[in-house]
């Protein structure tokens, strides 16, 4: 069983940031890729960013690349994703995840992640 709980979120103007967290716990963390999704209302869950068991790949969405860094600290069982020049589309819940049966590869299909956290709020403001 992995526990995800994801932190960070709230309200912030355009062309601001954020830093999500998503703390694991019930299994090593390093021992499996996690990811970010998003939800905005009416919309259905997209793929942000996923991070290998290292740390060493990463793949990020085109719609947020160049302004979203997804890491993550093994040490502390926690995962990152630093937010930066938020747009209003930006707006949503964001889910952290965490694949567990895949020994290898990022993925950015949902279907691939096994454990879900219960999301965080980030709304940004025009």
């Amino acid at each position: 069983q992995v526990q995800l709980v994801e932190s960070g979120g709230g309200l912030v103007q355009a062309g601001g940031s954020l830093r999500l967290s998503c703390a694991a716990s019930g299994r090593t963390l390093s021992s499996y890729a996690m990811a970010w999704f998003r939800q905005a209302p009416g919309k259905e869950r997209e793929f942000v960013a996923a991070i290998g068991r290292s740390g060493g790949s990463t793949d990020v969405a085109d719609s947020v690349k160049g302004r979203f860094i997804i890491s993550r600290d093994n040490a502390k069982t926690t995962v990152y994703l630093q937010m930066n020049s938020l747009k209003p589309e930006d707006t949503g819940v964001y889910y952290c995840a965490a694949d567990t049966h895949n020994y290898g590869g990022i993925f950015r299909l949902s279907s691939e992640y096994d454990y879900w956290g219960r999301g965080t709020q980030v709304t940004v403001s025009s």
